[in-house]
């Protein structure tokens, strides 16, 4: 590959890195959808938060969002429970 062909690789600067790590620390945000909006790869994103955020830091980013998914399962178990409370309250009159 010649030099005129050659792929020239962006970099970013390290106040950029750190705004892209808060963003992604807020809820609601993905992975997925802060590299969209950046206009950066998945991966470099991801290499950024396992190389800038303290081991800790990712562990409890993980257990939070297992934390999110057991209180949307348990959300649902109690609304499918009222509804059943509801109609056999109903069956009983």
């Amino acid at each position: 590959m010649t030099k005129k062909h050659r792929k020239t690789r962006k970099t970013y600067d390290d106040q950029f890195k750190h705004d892209a790590l808060k963003l992604l620390a807020q809820p609601g945000y993905t992975l997925a959808k802060v590299a969209e909006a950046l206009g950066v790869s998945q991966g470099s994103l991801s290499s950024w938060k396992r190389t800038r955020l303290p081991r800790e830091q990712v562990d409890l980013e993980a257990e939070n969002t297992k934390l999110h998914k057991r209180l949307k399962e348990v959300e649902m178990e109690r609304d499918i429970l009222k509804k059943a409370a509801t109609y056999f309250a109903k069956e009983c009159k």
